[in-house]
């Protein structure tokens, strides 16, 4: 194996699973799901090398269904506890000023997701990186049905956590994957990131269009006004 030459070394996937083992990977998916401080975690590269790895039987020797189902736990772990970290702390969540490991924007930008998609956004935000970690906190704020809640997050737990990694463990066992693991790490990252740049071009957008429409409605207020104005002369 070798290692991802994308970010610290200390971020690589391969690295962390054979110094941790499966309980630094299960303490990463849960720490990526629900916690503040995870966002910046290797979530999607981490699933994927797990399955690599475990199809190869390197650092890890546990079966296959066993690692997916701690994962899964893991998982729906970390998003119970962002979903009840959201509805203790509540909208100061929203007047929290920034700091190194927090950043305003990440919980807009994920208030935003959830907006868009609804219930729907706890499963889908699996699979934006960032945007996972906030979900289900902004959920939790946002006083979301819990039954509903529980009900998505353990869909989007087993569609990622195991999904993710069930994919890893079969495609692990084709050659050209396993001659070419670093660049399917990094394509694997880019992906990932896709989504986060698509909300930030809308994010863009709509910040350009809003002054432009702010810009407009005095004109047009200032012409009916006109015109009355006219009418009232020529009376």
């Amino acid at each position: 194996m070798t290692s991802l030459a994308l970010g610290p070394s200390w971020l690589d996937p391969t690295y962390l699973i054979s110094t941790f083992g499966l309980i630094g990977i299960l303490a990463i998916v849960f720490a990526e799901s629900g916690l503040l401080i995870g966002f910046f975690l290797p979530g999607d590269s981490l699933l994927f090398t797990t399955g690599l790895l475990v199809a190869g039987g390197t650092y890890l020797h546990q079966p296959l269904w066993l690692v997916c189902a701690l994962i899964v736990v893991a998982a729906v772990a970390g998003d119970q506890v962002g979903y009840l970290f959201g509805r203790k702390v509540g909208p100061g969540l929203f007047r929290r000023p920034d700091s190194r490991l927090f950043k305003q924007e990440n919980v807009e930008k994920a208030a935003a997701f959830f907006d868009r998609h609804g219930p729907k956004a706890i499963v889908l935000a699996r699979f934006v990186p960032i945007v996972r970690t906030f979900t289900p906190i902004v959920a939790g704020v946002s006083a979301m049905n819990y039954r509903v809640f529980v009900l998505f997050n353990i869909i989007g737990g087993v569609l990622w956590g195991a999904g993710v990694t069930v994919l890893g463990y079969f495609l692990g066992q084709i050659p050209f994957v396993r001659e070419n693991i670093e660049a399917i790490l990094v394509g694997i990252v880019l992906v990932s990131v896709v989504p986060v740049a698509v909300e930030l071009l809308r994010a863009r957008r709509s910040g350009r269009a809003a002054p432009a429409a702010d810009a407009e409605r005095p004109d047009r207020a200032a012409a009916p006004a006109a015109g009355a104005g006219g009418r009232h002369r020529a009376g």
